[in-house]
């Protein structure tokens, strides 16, 4: 079946048929991109990602507290970018570096996060012990704040898998948050339009 109904509208060669992706927001095949880490990324930068790639993009992911480091219009100019693209932000898991800052510096971030206009707090414990209850009572005050939390556990390779080989990734098992580089070739393979030897024609979609 063709893609022209439930693919992207904008989409050139609409006779082609492509594995459906469905439509945003989505509860299966999600994938969340990694803004600046490996290289700056401004607004324009990112306004050329998500102008051609956009509608295979569901959320945005700073890693390493990149947006510390940047000017504060910078930073709401790109979370106003994903969101004329309909893409959620999230802030990455640098909740783990505030809370060594205190009590304080918790609800401050949470309180800027909101009024910048984050859409996720992640809430990871890759690098520390997190007890239970902090664990809840963290996700209480992110929800109470209007914003979504993200609870995250698990073993971490690297801070956030961004300094993990591929070569490591491939033998751990590779989840779909990718670099923002890495989009097109991914959507690819989903859509079942190239891809390697071993999965040229062989990622399929089942609608019944």
């Amino acid at each position: 079946m063709s893609d022209q109904t439930t693919g992207d509208p904008r989409r050139a060669f609409q006779f082609l048929d492509l594995n459906d992706r469905g439509e945003k927001p989505r509860d299966v095949g999600i994938t969340e991109i990694r803004g600046p880490y490996y290289s700056p990324m401004g607004p324009n930068y990112l306004d050329d990602v998500l102008s051609t790639m956009g509608h295979y993009v569901d959320s945005l992911k700073f890693a390493g507290g990149s947006f510390s480091l940047m000017p504060e219009a910078e930073v709401q100019a790109l979370l106003d970018k994903a969101h004329d693209h309909d893409v959620l932000v999230s802030t990455g898991g640098f909740m783990e570096y505030v809370l060594t800052q205190g009590d304080d510096a918790v609800h401050q971030y949470i309180d800027e996060c909101a009024r910048l206009g984050f859409d996720i707090i992640e809430i990871s414990a890759g690098f520390i012990t997190l007890p239970t209850d902090d664990w809840v009572r963290l996700i209480e005050l992110v929800q109470e704040a209007g914003l979504k939390a993200k609870p995250e556990v698990g073993v971490q390779h690297g801070a956030g898998g961004g300094a993990t080989t591929t070569e490591e990734l491939e033998q751990i098992g590779v989840n779909l948050f990718v670099d923002h580089s890495q989009i097109v070739q991914l959507e690819c393979l989903r859509s079942g339009i190239w891809g390697p030897h071993d999965l040229f024609g062989r990622v399929q979609t089942f609608k019944g």
